[in-house]
C-alpha cells in the first residue's frame, strides 16, 4: 500500500480528516496512521489522499454503501432561543419573516403594508428579527397566562401566516412543545391529534385556506362546534377532548369574505388572537425551568403518503443544526430572500424553509397561507427574491404559469418581471425526490435557479440527511439526492436483513444515524421500537426508510423509490420512479404518477396517472382501433386547436426510451393527484382509484373487455 501511495499525484491543500463522505471513521485513522508513517519515510512525498483516492486505498471496505458526513461546520450545542438570541443580536434590523394574505383588511400587527392595489391586493407583515423577538416574547407571556408551562403541547393549526410565524419562537421560549396541525384536517383528526398527545391550547384559523384557491377556503366552524359544543357558554368543554383548555382563533375572515364565520365577540367560549398580543411587553421569557437541547420541543405528525401518520418528536438539537446545515450547504447568508410556498406545519416549511433562514439572518418570504403559484411568483417579482423553494409539482404549476402569461393579452405578471427572475433568483430547495433533468433545465432557464439543491429525508430525521450541493457535478444534482449530510450516517441495507450493508450500487434500504434522529413517536413505544433500531456492535440508532436506494462510490444517493410501492410483474421487480422520469421527458406531459394494480396473469401490472400540459387534449381509448370515444375525443381537441395525446402514444414513449416490461398497462387521465399538504403525492389513494376505475371499465365493457 505504501509504494501505490507514493505513486499518486499530491492534491493540493487536502486533508484526509475533513474528507467527509464514504469513509468510516475507523478507516480513517487506519489510513491517517499509515500516511504518518510515508511521510516520516517519503519526507519529499507530503501525500495527503483526496476522499475519491481513500476509497481506492481501501476498495475492500468502501465497497458497502455506508457513508459518513463531514465533522464540520460543528453541532450548535444551544437551545432554539438561545440561538435565536444570538441572531437577533447581530441581525436585529434585518427582515425576518414577510408574509402575505390573499386580501387586505384588518391586521393585529403593526408593521403592515399593502402590496398591491385593485382586486388582487394582497396585505403583507413585515417582521424585523427585533420585532419578531418581541412579538413572540408578548404571546410567550399571553400563553403563560394560560396556564401554559414547559413540556406542555400547543397545537398551531394555521397557514403561513405572521401569526405562525410569531407563535413558533413564543412556544420555544416556554420551553412548550409546538404541534403543528395541517389547516386542511377534519374535525375527527383534530380531535384525535388533539387527544392522543393531550393538548391544552389550540390556535386555529377561522377559515382554512385551501391550496390553488385564494380567497377560498373552508370554515372551521362546524369543526368547532363538534369539539366544543356550546361555543356561547363562556367556558371550553369539550367532551371528546377533556385536556383542551383554551381555543384561540385568528380571524382571517377578511381574506375570506364569501365564507360564513359570525363576530367572535358572539363566541364567547372561544379566544381571539388579538387578545394574546395585549400582554405587557418584555425583553426575556424566563421558562419555569431551564432548557436543554436534547429536549423535545415539537412533535411532527408524519405527512401521510400512508394512511397511518405518527407523532414524531423531535429535539432542539435537531431541529436547529438541521436548519443550520441545509442553509451552510446551500450557502445561504443574511442578504438571501427566500420564497417559501411549503407550509410552516411541514418540516420543508418549518426547518429547511424558516429554521434555515433563522440560523443565517436571512429573511424568509411567505407568499400565501396555502401554496397559490401565482402569488409565490408575484411575491418572488417583488422582492427581487434570491431563492425558491418548491416540490416538484409546485415547480412545475409556477412554470405552467409562466408560459400562459405569454398567451395572455393582460398578463397576471408584467412581461418585465417574468424575464428578472433569471436576474435575482439563484438559489432554491426542492425536497422529497430526485429532480428531472427537463425540469431541472426548465427551472434554469425560466426562473433562474443554477443553484437549486435536492434535500432528501424523513418527519422523524429531522428531517434532511442527504443533501446535493450547488456545485455537484449536474448529472448529480438531477440523478441523485445528493449525499450525507454532516454529522450523519446513512447506509443501504438489505430489506431483508437490516443487518446485511450492501454493496455500492446495489439497491436496498437507506437507513440514517446521527443527531437528527427522532427520540420516538408520543405514546406509541411498539412503532418507536420498530423504527428506531440500534446496532448490535457499537448500539448506534438507526431510522430506517422505507425508501428503496442505491449509493454510488463517491457517496451519492439516489433515490429508486418507496420500497412498498416497487411493482412485481411476472417476478421482475419495477420502480415506478424510472418510469415516471421516462414520461416526464414526454413534450405534452406535465406530470406522471406509476403505481401497480393487480393483475390475473402477472400478479401486478403497471398503471400511470397522466397529467398533461395546458393545451393538450387527453384523449380517451385508442384511435387505432377505431374507438368511438377516441375518435370524438380527438375531434373535439382539433376544433379547439389543441395537441392530441393518446394513451398508445403514451405507451409508445415508453416502449421507445425502456424494455417492453415497463410499458404501462392502464393508462388514466387525471386532472390533479391526491397529495399530502406538503405536495407529496398519495399513491395508496391511487392505487384504490386504480381498481376502482378497472372494475369500473371491466363491467360496462361487453363482455368484460380490457381497461385500456
Amino acid at each position: 500500500m505504501l509504494l501505490l501511495l507514493q505513486s499518486q499525484p499530491v492534491p493540493t491543500g487536502c486533508r484526509l480528516t475533513r474528507y467527509g463522505y464514504g469513509i468510516p471513521r475507523q478507516v480513517a485513522r487506519t489510513l491517517s496512521s499509515c500516511l504518518r508513517g510515508v511521510r516520516n519515510n517519503h519526507a519529499r512525498v507530503p501525500f495527503r489522499p483526496n476522499a475519491q483516492q481513500a476509497r481506492t486505498l481501501i476498495a475492500g471496505e468502501l465497497s458497502r454503501s455506508l457513508a459518513q458526513g463531514p465533522d464540520e461546520p460543528p453541532l450548535l450545542l444551544t437551545t432554539i432561543p438561545e440561538h435565536f438570541a444570538a441572531v437577533v443580536s447581530r441581525y436585529g434590523d434585518h427582515n425576518a419573516v414577510i408574509c402575505r394574505s390573499p386580501a387586505a383588511g384588518p391586521d393585529a400587527f403593526a408593521s403592515v403594508r399593502r402590496s398591491q392595489e385593485g382586486p388582487t391586493a394582497a396585505l403583507e407583515t413585515v417582521f424585523t428579527y427585533e420585532k419578531l423577538d418581541l412579538v413572540s416574547n408578548t404571546l410567550a407571556h399571553s400563553l403563560r397566562s394560560l396556564g401554559i408551562k414547559k413540556g406542555d403541547r400547543v397545537a398551531v393549526s394555521l397557514g403561513n401566516c405572521p401569526e405562525f410565524a410569531a407563535l413558533s419562537y413564543a412556544i420555544f421560549k416556554l420551553g412548550a412543545i409546538l404541534v403543528p396541525l395541517n389547516p386542511g384536517f377534519n374535525a375527527k383528526q383534530v380531535s384525535a391529534a388533539l387527544n392522543h398527545l393531550a393538548v391544552q391550547v389550540l390556535i386555529i384559523g377561522a377559515v382554512t385556506d385551501l391550496a390553488y384557491k385564494p380567497c377560498r377556503g373552508r370554515s372551521n366552524l362546524s369543526l368547532l362546534k363538534s369539539t366544543i359544543p356550546d361555543l356561547e357558554s363562556g367556558k371550553i368543554e369539550a367532551p371528546h377532548v377533556p385536556t383542551l383548555s383554551t381555543v384561540v382563533v385568528v380571524d382571517n375572515t377578511c381574506s375570506h369574505p364569501d365564507i360564513p364565520f359570525p363576530p367572535l365577540v358572539s363566541l364567547r367560549s372561544l379566544t381571539p388572537f388579538t387578545q394574546l398580543l395585549l400582554a405587557e411587553q418584555s425583553n426575556t421569557v424566563i421558562p419555569d425551568s431551564p432548557l436543554s437541547p436534547s429536549e423535545t420541543i415539537n412533535i411532527q405528525f408524519t405527512s401521510g403518503t400512508t394512511s397511518q401518520p405518527k407523532a414524531a418528536m423531535l429535539s432542539h438539537t435537531s431541529i436547529l443544526n438541521n436548519g443550520a446545515l441545509i442553509a451552510h450547504r446551500m450557502g445561504l447568508d443574511p442578504t438571501d430572500r427566500i420564497v417559501c410556498p411549503p407550509p410552516l406545519f411541514h418540516c420543508f416549511g418549518s426547518v429547511l424553509g424558516y429554521m434555515a433562514t433563522a440560523t443565517t439572518g436571512a429573511a424568509i418570504l411567505f407568499p400565501s397561507p396555502a401554496f397559490d403559484p401565482l402569488a409565490s411568483l408575484r411575491m418572488a417579482a417583488d422582492h427581487r427574491a434570491t431563492g425558491l423553494y418548491g416540490v416538484a409539482t409546485m415547480f412545475v404549476a409556477m412554470l405552467e404559469l409562466v408560459a400562459s402569461q405569454s398567451l395572455l393579452s393582460s398578463p397576471l405578471i408584467p412581461p418585465e418581471q417574468t424575464r428578472a427572475y433569471p436576474e435575482h433568483l439563484r438559489k432554491g430547495i426542492a425536497a422529497g425526490s430526485s429532480v428531472p433533468e427537463s425540469l431541472m433545465r426548465r427551472l434554469y432557464r425560466t426562473l433562474g435557479l443554477n443553484e437549486l439543491v435536492i434535500c432528501y429525508g424523513m418527519t422523524e430525521t429531522s428531517p434532511v440527511s442527504c443533501m446535493t450541493a450547488p456545485h455537484d457535478p449536474f448529472d448529480k444534482r438531477t440523478g441523485s439526492v445528493g449525499r450525507v449530510m454532516p454529522h450523519t450516517k446513512v447506509k443501504v441495507v438489505d430489506p431483508t436483513d437490516r443487518t446485511k450493508v450492501l454493496p455500492v450500487g446495489e439497491r436496498g434500504e437507506l437507513a440514517a444515524a446521527g443527531y437528527l434522529v427522532m427520540q420516538g413517536y408520543w405514546g406509541d413505544e411498539a412503532r418507536t421500537q420498530e423504527a428506531r433500531i440500534a446496532d448490535e456492535e457499537g448500539g448506534e440508532v438507526w431510522m430506517y426508510s422505507g425508501d428503496e436506494a442505491c449509493m454510488d462510490a463517491e457517496g451519492y444517493v439516489e433515490i429508486t423509490g418507496r420500497i412498498k410501492d416497487l411493482i412485481i410483474r411476472g417476478g421482475e421487480n419495477i420502480h415506478p420512479l424510472e418510469i415516471e422520469n421516462c414520461l416526464f421527458q414526454h413534450p405534452l406531459v406535465s406530470e406522471a404518477s406509476v403505481v401497480g394494480v393487480p393483475d390475473a396473469r402477472y400478479g401486478e401490472s403497471v398503471g400511470v396517472f397522466v397529467i398533461v400540459h395546458k393545451g393538450v387534449e387527453a384523449v380517451e381509448g385508442e384511435i387505432a382501433m377505431g374507438e368511438e370515444r377516441a375518435l370524438e375525443s380527438a375531434a373535439k381537441g382539433v376544433a379547439e386547436g389543441k395537441k392530441l395525446l393518446t394513451k398508445g402514444q403514451v405507451r409508445d414513449w415508453v416502449r421507445e426510451h425502456l424494455s417492453d416490461h415497463l410499458v404501462p398497462k392502464h393508462v388514466f387521465w387525471v386532472d390533479e393527484y391526491p397529495k399530502t399538504a406538503s405536495g407529496k403525492i398519495q399513491k395508496f389513494k391511487l392505487r384504490d382509484l386504480a381498481r376502482e376505475l378497472i372494475t369500473a371499465e371491466s363491467t360496462s365493457s361487453p363482455g368484460g373487455g380490457k381497461n385500456k
